[in-house]
């Protein structure tokens, strides 16, 4: 499953000859529905997640999702679906766009930028990739080094123009249903705030959420679903060296208990 029709396009020309395989375009939160209609409820023995935005999409300037790379301010993984991010930002408070670059981009500062957009939209449409990117370039009186200032916004306005986070804590919470005993979920997240939704998901599945200490007996009536397999995975020193994009990426498994 994918939201982006261009990647359901390359996938269907690269295995349409492989009777194993079958690609839906929609966001993955529709795999109870889909696992539904073949009858396969809690018969699924393997799911991969791949989270977030993918090379391709950030390598077209077209798509509007890189800074690097001067192009229309979109940033929709479906072009066909939603608001572009030219779009939200012409018309969101000021107030809107600081929370939303703090909440999705942990961006320290989320007001400046917000403040800088509001300005600049008054004076002309912030139309691509280019104008947005040198905007908070100027309004970040700080560097992090090696890191584009806009880069924490740009991730900001991509998860939130997306419903990126949403849509994994509700595809995370059917995975227990459609896996079948002994089966396996796996996650690759990209940053921090994915990873947090993953890691506690699987904790939360095997542990329970857990009341205040003070509770005597505790979590001690509660069965477990799944439990978490190994520690997270990163990629190795040669993985990254071959895609340098994977140094940010994080595996985490867990399995369907009886």
């Amino acid at each position: 499953m994918d939201k982006d029709p261009e990647a359901v396009q390359s996938a269907e020309e690269q295995f349409c000859n492989d009777p194993r395989f079958e690609i839906q375009q929609g966001a993955f939160t529709m795999l109870s529905r889909v696992v539904a209609q073949r009858q396969l409820e809690g018969q699924i023995n393997g799911l991969l997640l791949d989270l977030g935005v993918s090379s391709p999409q950030l390598d077209d300037a077209a798509r509007g999702f890189s800074f690097s790379l001067d192009g229309p301010l979109d940033m929709r993984m479906d072009p066909a679906a939603g608001r572009s991010a030219a779009e939200w930002l012409q018309t969101a408070s000021e107030k809107s766009i600081g929370h939303v670059l703090k909440t999705y981009g942990e961006e320290r500062f989320s007001k400046r930028i917000a403040r800088a957009i509001i300005e600049q939209r008054e004076r002309e449409p912030i139309r691509t990739t280019g104008q947005l990117a040198t905007l908070i370039a100027a309004a970040v009186p700080m560097r992090e080094q090696h890191k584009h200032p806009a880069t924490r916004s740009f991730q900001a306005i991509r998860i939130y123009i997306n419903n990126e986070l949403d849509d994994v804590r509700d595809v995370l919470a059917q995975v227990p249903d459609v896996l079948a005993p002994g089966g396996r979920l796996a996650v690759i997240s990209f940053h921090s705030l994915e990873d947090r939704i993953v890691k506690r998901f699987m904790r939360d599945e095997y542990r329970g959420e857990q009341p205040p200490a003070e509770f005597p007996l505790a979590g001690m009536d509660y069965r477990p679903r799944m439990k978490p397999v190994g520690k997270a995975l990163r990629a190795g020193a040669a993985e990254v060296q071959d895609n340098p994009r994977a140094r940010s990426a994080v595996l985490r498994v867990a399995e369907r208990l009886q």
